[in-house]
């Protein structure tokens, strides 16, 4: 028996002009505003802004980012990112990344973050209950 796909989140909008270089590719620093654009759709999507979580005294410092880099994107574009919760633990969890073209489909980069749970003074701290599930 296959595990059902994960519960994943697409948001889509036009690459800006201000996100390439000289020749129209995108940065590759830029994908990585991408993700995070793709984290803030999936927390939304689950009932809870990130912003509601730092009201809370919560949040979310990234450990590590990973990214593949499979096909440059240009301006003119729309990138859609598709997001989902690779893995969640207590005090950490790790997101998963698509960044398709989507006119044509094409997965043009893959990536994950991984984050940690922190309090308002730095402290690692369990995830509130309910958050993200």
């Amino acid at each position: 028996m296959t595990e059902p796909p994960p519960f994943t989140v697409e948001t889509a909008f036009p690459i800006r002009y201000a996100e390439t270089d000289a020749m129209g590719i995108v940065h590759h620093a830029s994908y990585i505003v991408y993700f995070e654009e793709g984290r803030s759709a999936y927390t939304r999507a689950r009932g809870r802004s990130y912003a509601e979580m730092e009201t809370d005294g919560y949040f979310l410092a990234v450990t590590e980012v990973k990214a593949r880099y499979k096909k440059s994107m240009r301006y003119g574009q729309t990138v859609m990112v598709r997001c989902w919760l690779a893995e969640m633990k207590s005090r950490t969890l790790k997101f998963a990344y698509e960044l398709v073209d989507a006119d044509s489909g094409e997965v043009c980069v893959t990536g994950e973050t991984s984050h940690i749970c922190i309090t308002k003074d730095g402290a690692v701290s369990r995830f509130p209950a309910g958050w993200l599930t």
